[in-house]
């Protein structure tokens, strides 16, 4: 998961290579994200294969997935509205 440090907007998706893939996010390659740079990643998970991963992907992208991503990572939230 990323976080946008301009807009707080928030990204979710999966990747092999997850240095090469903030890079691009920072640099502007992927459209949707462009305008919303620079993005710090603040959560991930190794998956053991793509079928997991595109699986916990779109889990994260349901309501109850991102209501467990807010509640793993709500120590984070509260640090940076505070």
């Amino acid at each position: 998961m990323l976080r946008s440090i301009k807009s707080n907007d928030l990204y979710i998706g999966y990747t092999n290579n997850l240095k090469k893939r903030l890079t691009e996010h920072n640099r502007g390659v992927n459209f949707s994200t462009k305008g919303k740079i620079p993005w710090k990643l603040i959560y991930y998970e190794a998956c053991v294969n793509k079928n997991d991963a595109k699986r916990r992907e779109e889990y994260f992208k349901t309501n109850q997935g991102r209501r467990l991503l807010k509640r793993r990572l709500k120590d984070y939230f509260y640090v940076i509205k505070n």
